[in-house]
């Protein structure tokens, strides 16, 4: 009977391990563009969110389980992933917690060392859960190194565009030539954003406005709000431009003295426990004379 139970145990957690490649292979593979989804994202109603990057797979049977784990909609739209691609690195995640107790239980097994039947399943549970909170934690990490970087790249913009406004250009060619000054990913959004504008024949500092709430760094609304009073009231805004460069700037770098310092507060434990050790070394062969 205990034999039983540790093949049957066995062949699931091979079974779970083989599905896992399965998925890992299928999402690897290159998919073919599907033209109706693109259509839908350029023709969409206003009021309702685009997503900034197609999936590369039809995801849609995971849409149930996504909306039930409510996914971080704003990290996840930041780095450019869907709900879906989240849910399936859980699932992921997930399924390698459950099969790596198992593998090494039957590695076990075939050398002879036997477990009790307990041990591997709270251990699959146990892990599990693990990898999924980890999996969790890594979209949070990306998305807040994402958006320092975007924090970043956004005082830059204002720069620009009061650059732009300077050299005597409009309101929408001034956003649109300061976001093709500069590359990376920061700014690939940004002129995607204003694209949609121009495709959609909206106002740039709507899609602007729009694309900061959907992933929620407000500085890059503070741009369109100012450009908008330049674009329907006519206001000379190049002050306004640099002033809010100047205190996002400012912003900025009191965050990074605030990181810097709650590192440094983190080492002062590991030096604390060295001062301990160094102690009891000291201490050692006069406790040990007693």
């Amino acid at each position: 009977m205990i034999l039983n139970w540790y093949l049957t145990f066995g062949v699931l957690g091979g079974a779970a391990v083989g599905f896992g490649l399965f998925l890992l292979v299928r999402e690897a593979l290159p998919a073919t563009p599907a033209l109706g989804p693109a259509l839908r994202r350029l023709h969409q109603p206003a009021g309702l969110s685009r997503p900034t990057r197609a999936s590369r797979r039809d995801l849609e049977w995971l849409a149930g389980a996504a909306r039930w784990l409510r996914p971080p909609h704003r990290q996840l739209a930041l780095i450019g992933q869907s709900p879906e691609q989240y849910t399936l690195s859980l699932l992921l995640s997930g399924l390698v917690g459950l099969a790596t107790p198992a593998v090494s239980t039957a590695i076990l097994f075939v050398a002879g060392i036997r477990l009790p039947f307990v041990v591997p399943t709270v251990g699959a549970l146990g892990f599990a859960l693990l990898c999924v909170l980890l999996a969790h934690r890594s979209v949070l990490v990306k998305a807040e190194r994402a958006r320092r970087e975007f924090r970043q790249a956004v005082c830059a913009y204002l720069d620009l565009v009061a650059l732009q406004l300077s050299a005597a250009h409009g309101p929408v060619q001034a956003l649109e030539r300061a976001a093709e000054v500069c590359d990376g990913w920061v700014f690939e959004r940004i002129r995607e954003a204003l694209r949609l504008a121009q495709l959609q024949m909206h106002s740039p500092w709507d899609e602007l406005r729009e694309l900061a709430e959907k992933i929620g760094i407000p500085e890059l609304g503070d741009v369109g709000a100012i450009m908008q009073s330049s674009g329907t009231e006519g206001a000379q805004v190049h002050d306004s431009l640099r002033g809010r460069a100047d205190s996002l700037r400012d912003q900025i770098r009191t965050d990074n003295l605030a990181r810097a310092e709650a590192v440094t507060s983190r080492l002062d434990v590991p030096g604390a426990l060295l001062v301990f050790v160094l102690v009891g070394f000291v201490l050692y062969p006069f406790v040990a004379r007693i």
